[in-house]
C-alpha cells in the first residue's frame, strides 16, 4: 500500500520544496495539494467537516504552482492535486497545465478532481452549483481529447471546443491517471464512468463507514464491467494507527492519505518521521 500527504499549502506552512524532499526521502509516494481559489463573504454553505470553516481555505496556495516546485527537487514522488476544481477552471487552459506539469515532473502526475461543496465559490467563477457535475464531466471528456488528439474538439451541452492545436502532451499515455473524489455513490458511479481511480474520505459522516463502501464499490465496477484494478482506491483520511491501516491495505486499499496541518518545519518533520516508520510497519 502507498502513502501520501495532503497539506494546505500556505505562506506560514512548511515549503513545498522542503516538504517534497522529506517525503521522498521517508518513503512517502505521493504529495497532494488542495484547491480553493477564493472564498466569498458572506458564505452560506456549511462546512463539510461540521463547525467554522478552517481559515486555511481562503489562504491556500494554487496547487499546480506548489506541485510544480515539488517536480523540480524530487526524481521518485508523485505530484497530485486533491482534488482540483475542475469546474471553477477553463478545461482548455488546465489540460495544458496538466500536460505541462506531467512533461515537468517526466510522468509523475496524479490528477485528482472533484466537483466541489462550496456553492458561493464555484458561483463565483460562473458555473451553475445545481449542474456542477455534468460540467465536470464535459470538461474532463473535452481535456482527454486535448490530450490524445492532434487536432482535438468536442462538443457538450456546457462545453464547446472547436477544432485546435494544442501542445505539449503528457507523458503518461494516455493522459495522467483521472482520480475522482467524493462520497459513495455517486461520486464512486463518476469513478466508473470516467476515472482511473476513487478518492472517498475516512472518516467523514456523510461519506458512510469504509467497511460498507469499499466491498460495495468494488461490485459496481464489477458490474459495470470495468476491471476493478484499473480503478484502484486512494483512501483520504490517513490516522497514526498501524492496526487499522493494515485493514484498509487488506481491503485492498491502493494508497493512504493523510492530511497534515499548515504548520512549519519544526512541526511537520517529526510527524512525518512518525509516519515514515508507520509505513515500515504496515508495508513490512
Amino acid at each position: 500500500m502507498h502513502f501520501g500527504v495532503s497539506m494546505f499549502h500556505t505562506d506560514y506552512s512548511i515549503p513545498a520544496v522542503e516538504l517534497a524532499r522529506a517525503l521522498e526521502a521517508r518513503g512517502f509516494e505521493s504529495m497532494w495539494a488542495p484547491e480553493h481559489s477564493h472564498i466569498p463573504v458572506p458564505r452560506k454553505t456549511p462546512f463539510p467537516g461540521g463547525g467554522e470553516l478552517p481559515k486555511p481555505y481562503y489562504e491556500v496556495m494554487d496547487p499546480f504552482v506548489v506541485l510544480s516546485a515539488a517536480a523540480v527537487v524530487t526524481k521518485t514522488l508523485k505530484l497530485a492535486t486533491g482534488v482540483c476544481l475542475v469546474v471553477q477552471r477553463d478545461p482548455i487552459q488546465t489540460a495544458k497545465l496538466v500536460a505541462s506539469i506531467d512533461q515537468v515532473s517526466g510522468g509523475r502526475f496524479l490528477f485528482g478532481v472533484g466537483g466541489g461543496w462550496n456553492a458561493e465559490e464555484i458561483e463565483g467563477h460562473g458555473t451553475a452549483f445545481k449542474t456542477r457535475f455534468k460540467l465536470m464531466r464535459e470538461r474532463i471528456e473535452a481535456m482527454k481529447e486535448i490530450w490524445t488528439q492532434s487536432k482535438p474538439e468536442y462538443h457538450g451541452e456546457f462545453v464547446n471546443c472547436p477544432p485546435m492545436m494544442t501542445w505539449p502532451k503528457p507523458v503518461q499515455k494516455p493522459y495522467p491517471p483521472i482520480i475522482v473524489g467524493g462520497a459513495f455513490p455517486h461520486a464512486a458511479r463518476r469513478a466508473i464512468r470516467y476515472g482511473d481511480g476513487w478518492v472517498p474520505i475516512a472518516g467523514r459522516a456523510p461519506y458512510g463507514d469504509v467497511n460498507d463502501y469499499l466491498p460495495k464499490f468494488k461490485q459496481m465496477v464489477t458490474d459495470a464491467g470495468r476491471d476493478p484494478a484499473g480503478l484502484p482506491i486512494t483512501l483520504f483520511g490517513g490516522t497514526e494507527d498501524a492496526d487499522l491501516l493494515k485493514r484498509y491495505r487488506d481491503m485492498g486499499v491502493t494508497r493512504v492519505v493523510t492530511t497534515l496541518p499548515p504548520e512549519p518545519a519544526d512541526k511537520t518533520l517529526p510527524v512525518l518521521d512518525r509516519w515514515a516508520d508507520l509505513i515500515r510497519r504496515v508495508n513490512a
